[in-house]
């Protein structure tokens, strides 16, 4: 009796564990985003943006505004110096008082080193609400190929 009353306390909770394993309304509006990620839709809908397609844009005047998501201490070494540019560390991004800088008009592209971070970001500003958001690929290792003497002038 003992052994049948720990097992079905022991499924008892096992199953409420599971259910409360996730956020079903996050689920369900992330189900919604992702919805039209389907076949050869699915890479415009992420937004990505080559790096020597930003050089050209910034050249050509665009409308482009730089976010570099990475931690103080590598911004600390370099970073974006691009007057339409914002520095804030992916853990800083979401909170109101970074979100307000964020502009809603012209593309908004998310920088880190290699493009993960961004990628993250990017995913979640343009879950928001922010439907302009780019990610730079490869990040600044990508954009360090394709800027140099011949190529920014």
């Amino acid at each position: 009796m003992k052994k049948l009353i720990v097992s079905i306390v022991s499924l008892l909770i096992l199953s409420v564990g599971a259910a409360l394993a996730y956020d079903k309304q996050m689920a369900a509006s992330y189900e919604k985003f992702f919805d039209p990620f389907e076949g050869k839709a699915a890479a415009k809908q992420a937004h990505k943006m080559k790096a020597p397609d930003l050089v050209k844009a910034l050249k050509n005047g665009d409308e482009i505004f730089v976010i570099d998501v990475r931690t103080a201490k590598e911004t600390g070494v370099y970073s974006v110096t691009l007057p339409n540019s914002l520095v804030v560390p992916i853990d800083e991004l979401f909170r109101a008082e970074n979100l307000e800088r964020i502009p809603e008009k012209g593309k908004v592209v998310i920088t880190c080193k290699s493009g993960m971070r961004a990628t993250m970001a990017a995913t979640g500003l343009r879950h928001i609400g922010f439907d302009n958001v780019y990610v730079l690929v490869g990040g600044y290792q990508e954009l360090s190929k394709a800027v140099n003497p011949k190529t920014i002038y």
